[in-house]
């Protein structure tokens, strides 16, 4: 059995409780950042992590951090919404883009809301030709970080 699958086979069952899992097993940076998934609020994905081991020299989340809280967001949110349509797919992140507005002074989150009509569009390649792109955008900290995201699914 390859690594992940049964979180893969538990996801129809629970998908945020498999997310939980999956993030704690198999990707070590959201324990070493000490990111949770908090849960889903009005149709947002929201995942958080403490400033204390995010900080920079200045006492503010460092930059880098912030980035991996976005990239791991927005990949979290695509990943439940392969797991939703009953599809089982490898996800990596395409690029992206970041805008740094303000300083996080305090412990932060990340909210993603997957645009229906992107999402749309994306279920339907990913289905129909085995492979689909969308571009997820992530805010942290009420505005303070601006992410753009664009994964590419394979199943």
């Amino acid at each position: 059995m390859a690594a992940g699958s049964k979180l893969i086979d538990d996801a129809t069952r629970n998908p945020l409780a498999s997310l939980v899992r999956l993030l704690a097993e198999e990707m070590p940076l959201s324990v070493a950042l000490g990111i949770t998934v908090t849960g889903i609020e009005r149709g947002a994905l929201i995942l958080a992590a403490p400033l204390a081991p995010n900080r920079n020299h200045e006492g503010t989340a460092f930059g880098g951090s912030l980035n991996a809280m976005a990239t791991l967001a927005g990949w979290s949110a695509v990943w439940l919404a392969v797991q939703e349509a009953g599809l089982n797919g490898t996800i990596v992140i395409q690029d992206s883009a970041v805008k740094y507005l303000r300083p996080v002074t305090t412990d932060f989150e990340a909210r993603v809301i997957l645009v229906p009509e992107r999402q749309a569009k994306f279920l339907e390649a990913l289905s129909r030709r085995g492979k689909g792109r969308i571009t997820v955008d992530v805010t942290i900290g009420d505005g303070a970080v601006l992410f753009a995201g664009r994964y590419v699914v394979t199943v």
